[in-house]
């Protein structure tokens, strides 16, 4: 019964080696018994028996170093699959730390922005509540949207107050302008009224004669 083979060993190639390996290891000690018993009886000179033994054992020794050759190869080709192997695994794990080191950075990005104080933030919006009110279309956005529709509004509402403004101003200038125009009117005619009375008063002169 030939010996059982290590149960931690599976490669069919390093399996056929071992059991070559224990076949030769048989045969030479068969060899080596069959010498001993001829040494034992004194016998001598070639036997049948001994020469079928040694010609097994060539014949094993030969398919182990064929298979001791092969397993060689075998362990080439492992060895040099798995230097490839880890190094693909190398490149792979320095991507990986590459992406972990964009993905901390753009976490810190993203942070940063939503810490930044936006000026929006310092624009006295009218209170949402009266927004929607006035756009109750708009009560389903999501707060972003929201807060960019409140943002337009509240621009549309200034450039509309700015037109008014400057129409008012507009208005006004033209009011200082009639205003003053009329005052020089009123002071030319208080000097026209100046000269007349000026002129006047030989005839009420004359009128306070007594004839």
């Amino acid at each position: 019964m030939a010996p059982e083979l290590p149960s931690q060993i599976h490669e069919h190639h390093l399996q056929e080696c071992l059991r070559a390996l224990q076949e030769t290891r048989t045969l030479c000690q068969e060899v080596l018994q069959q010498d001993r018993e001829r040494s034992l009886n004194g016998v001598t000179g070639p036997s049948v028996d001994r020469s079928k033994s040694q010609k097994q054992l060539l014949a094993s020794l030969s398919r182990l170093r064929s298979l001791h050759r092969n397993a060689y190869m075998v362990l080439r080709q492992t060895k040099q699959a798995t230097s490839e192997a880890r190094q693909e695994q190398d490149r792979l794990h320095l991507q990986l730390q590459n992406l972990y080191y964009q993905q901390r950075h753009l976490r810190g990005e993203i942070d940063a922005c939503l810490d930044f104080p936006h000026t929006y933030k310092d624009i006295p919006l009218v209170p949402e509540e009266d927004y929607l009110q006035r756009h109750p279309e708009d009560a389903d956005k999501d707060s972003h949207e929201l807060m960019k529709l409140r943002l337009y509004d509240e621009r549309t509402v200034r450039e509309e107050l700015e037109v008014k403004r400057k129409q008012l101003i507009a208005k006004k200038q033209a009011l200082i302008a009639e205003n003053k125009r009329r005052k020089d009117d009123l002071a030319s005619l208080d000097e026209h009224l100046k000269k007349f009375i000026e002129s006047s008063k030989p005839i009420q002169e004359t009128f306070k004669k007594e004839y």
